[in-house]
């Protein structure tokens, strides 16, 4: 490497804060600058060392009783996070053996070496860049975890950066309530904070001060209220919007969640994350581009929420505009929070209102057809109203068909947006009010920017979720998941999974023979 490549590979790595324990603890730290001494026996530093009167804090393995020369202590020990704790530092003293140092210079802490060490010249930037080309080249050809394949160090520093977010989004979440024991397995990579996550199932078990990831309407109100009451920091998590090869009610686990400390992103209400960044973040080329590539690579892939679609568009029924209409689960929490349309019979005829001439395709949701949840429409009584109910053809294929989408608040509106087709909201879905889809549901007031497709896919697939790979279950980015997916490497049904499929066709069967 090129001297210039350190440096900017140096800067990168500070900028992320990357390398040691970074997922370490974050303990609380003097408010003035500090002066850090990493050592086994704290001992009390030379006032030449202190560079000013002022704090010391010794971080040592085992926790020893001590004062510094004011007669202030601050003891600390164990494998903490060790960009935080230079953050407040004005010096830091160790071992020229010890990467603290390294860090350190990384962010530019005044260092003093003790003794020999790769790390001895590092406040000097000749020392710095040579000591930092050692460290990046010493495991020889880096890989890629998830490809297997060589990698720059570049792209690990960037996929670091990513589990770094990860953590640091996590941090003060302990615990989370409500999440089906088939979930945990996938969900609790994406929550972990650096400590054990706990998945709670009693009131009791709650710890003071912590954060508790929530999947609420598996949480009685009840519930609910007590934790209010307490003064318990809720945090909404939901599926994300690629989420698996396969349906939640049929107990496939998710392999994106989105996590919200506002609030649900499906409910207009009240703000979430998702519609803060859509309304204030500024998305620069660079993410455009991605976010662009990732867009497309879905739409070639057939990628939807729930499947891989694998089949070719149809030859159209006749010649007329034809409207797709994708129902939802009618108590779900998205159409009794985002709209004042509750059933999808009143969707269809609000369609036919709007659209009394074009061709209706009705296509019913897969949990509703999976016999699961809510929201079956008697067929009489649909056919009524639209010109024909599609069951098994999938999501995208029909949106490829269609000369139009009419969506409550279904996430098949974002999916047809993102193939470049014209969408009418019924109710408020998260991608309504940004210039992208003509609403006839209630006013959005807080959503006054002017948002691109790109931009929208941007904070939707790419800065708002979490993805776990299903090969390594290590968090990934989104475009590792779609290529997961796109090569059907899902993990196979098991044996509960194939359960509930039964159990919904036995539904169905039943439904079908009472008439409903």
């Amino acid at each position: 490497m090129t001297d210039q490549q350190v440096d900017a590979l140096g800067a990168e790595i500070a900028g992320v804060r990357v390398g040691g324990d970074y997922w370490g603890e974050q303990p609380l730290l003097p408010a003035e600058p500090y002066v850090l001494v990493r050592a086994a026996e704290p001992a009390r530093p030379s006032p030449d060392r202190t560079q000013a009167d002022g704090p010391v804090v010794h971080w040592s393995p085992t926790r020893q009783s001590g004062a510094n020369h004011q007669g202030v202590a601050f003891q600390i020990s164990g494998a903490y996070d060790p960009w935080h704790l230079v953050s407040g530092a004005k010096l830091v003293v160790a071992a020229a053996s010890d990467e603290i140092l390294l860090v350190a210079a990384l962010r530019g802490v005044a260092v003093e070496p003790v003794g020999d060490g790769p790390f001895a010249e590092v406040g000097s930037p000749a020392g710095l860049r040579s000591a930092l080309r050692s460290h990046l080249l010493a495991g020889g050809t880096p890989l890629d975890p998830f490809s297997g394949q060589p990698a720059s160090i570049a792209a690990l520093v960037e996929l670091l950066a990513l589990w770094r977010s990860l953590i640091d989004r996590n941090r003060g979440i302990g615990s989370g309530m409500g999440f089906s024991r088939w979930k945990r397995p996938t969900v609790e990579p994406l929550l972990w904070s650096g400590r054990p996550f706990r998945f709670l199932d009693r009131l009791g078990d709650t710890a003071a001060g912590e954060a508790v990831a929530t999947w609420r309407s598996r949480i009685s109100p009840r519930t609910l209220g007590v934790l209010n009451q307490r003064g318990v920091t809720l945090v909404e998590v939901e599926d994300g919007f690629i989420r698996s090869s396969g349906l939640g009610a049929d107990c496939v686990p998710p392999l994106s969640i989105v996590v919200d400390r506002l609030g649900a992103h499906f409910d207009p209400s009240r703000p979430s994350e998702l519609e803060m960044l859509l309304e204030t973040a500024e998305i620069g080329p660079e993410l455009l581009q991605r976010a662009r590539a990732l867009r497309e690579r879905i739409v070639a892939g057939g990628i939807s929420k729930y499947a891989v679609a694998t089949e070719t568009l149809a030859p159209r029924a006749g010649s007329g505009r034809q409207i797709l209409v994708p129902g939802q689960v009618e108590d779900d929490r998205s159409v009794v929070s985002g709209s004042r349309v509750h059933s999808n019979l009143e969707l269809l005829r609000r369609v036919r209102a709007e659209e009394p001439g074009a061709r209706i395709l009705y296509k019913p949701h897969p949990d509703v057809e999976a016999g699961h949840r809510t929201g079956a429409i008697p067929e009489a009584a649909c056919l009524a109203v639209a010109d024909e109910i599609v069951r098994d053809r999938p999501i995208t294929t029909l949106i490829g068909e269609a000369d139009a989408v009419h969506v409550n608040t279904s996430l098949a509106g974002f999916e047809a947006l993102m193939r470049g087709k014209p969408v009418t909201t019924h109710g408020s879905p998260f991608y309504a009010g940004w210039g992208l889809t003509t609403d006839l549901g209630e006013a959005l007031p807080r959503r006054t920017r002017r948002r691109s497709l790109d931009e929208l896919v941007a904070a939707t697939l790419i800065l708002y979720p979490r993805y776990l790979d299903p090969v390594t279950r290590l968090p990934c980015s989104p475009e590792v998941l779609v290529d997961r997916l796109a090569a059907a490497a899902a993990p196979k049904d098991g044996m509960l999974v194939r359960a509930r499929r039964a159990q919904g066709s036995l539904k169905r069967a039943a439904g079908s023979l009472l008439g409903r």
